[in-house]
């Protein structure tokens, strides 16, 4: 059982996600430092007014961007394998704790559960009119769920809800209705634009 550092953000990291972060605290100049120093993973995890949560993404830095003068560094950041905090433990500057791996249950989605996760993924990008949008493929290294879910913006609450989900299944599953969802809002959205620029027009006697 690892013990590992921990970056608690009000964030979620899905596995293969990569993002920015600036860095100025610290502690976690130091937990970054060592991670670019020894090619070590450290553990990105959700804390928001409801607490820390008790799974999270173990990190690695993929680019150092930018070192300021007065130590502040951004850097780009991917997301690898989830983790099941244990306990937390003390010793250094930074917040630790041992964890164990969360893997998914040994159920696998059809290909017909894939496409249509993807289908419901085409529809919402072409709803939201987006340019050159990247489409996974079903049968890539990394879990479609999770390749889909770090290209819409779902909000912490939802994406943290997909990350502890057991099994690739149940969150294509999920995502299908996440998607059909947001693909609705933003239809009417479109709708009460186009209509409101329709009846808008100033008028003369």
């Amino acid at each position: 059982m690892p013990e590992i550092g921990l970056f608690p953000l009000e964030l979620v990291l899905l596995p293969s996600e990569r993002v920015p972060l600036h860095i100025f605290e610290d502690r976690y100049r130091e937990l970054i430092g060592e991670s670019l120093a020894g090619g070590t993973e450290f553990g990105i995890i959700l804390e928001d007014d409801d607490g820390l949560r008790q799974v999270g993404t173990s990190t690695g830095v993929i680019e150092l961007v930018h070192t300021f003068d007065d130590g502040r560094m951004n850097v780009l950041v991917e997301g690898r394998r989830r983790f099941r905090l244990v306990e937390e433990t003390e010793g250094r500057s930074y917040r630790t704790a041992m964890v164990e791996p969360l893997d998914d249950d040994v159920e696998e989605p059809t290909a017909e559960e894939a496409e249509r996760t993807l289908e419901a993924f085409r529809r919402l990008a072409e709803i939201a009119e987006a340019d050159e949008v990247d489409v996974p493929g079903a049968g890539g290294e990394e879990l479609l769920s999770f390749q889909l879910a770090s290209r819409v913006d779902f909000g912490t609450v939802l994406k943290q809800e997909l990350l502890e989900l057991r099994s690739e299944r149940a969150r294509l599953d999920r995502l299908v209705d996440l998607l059909g969802q947001a693909a609705g809002a933003l239809a009417r959205e479109r709708e009460v634009r186009e209509r409101a620029s329709g009846n808008g027009k100033v008028t003369r006697d």
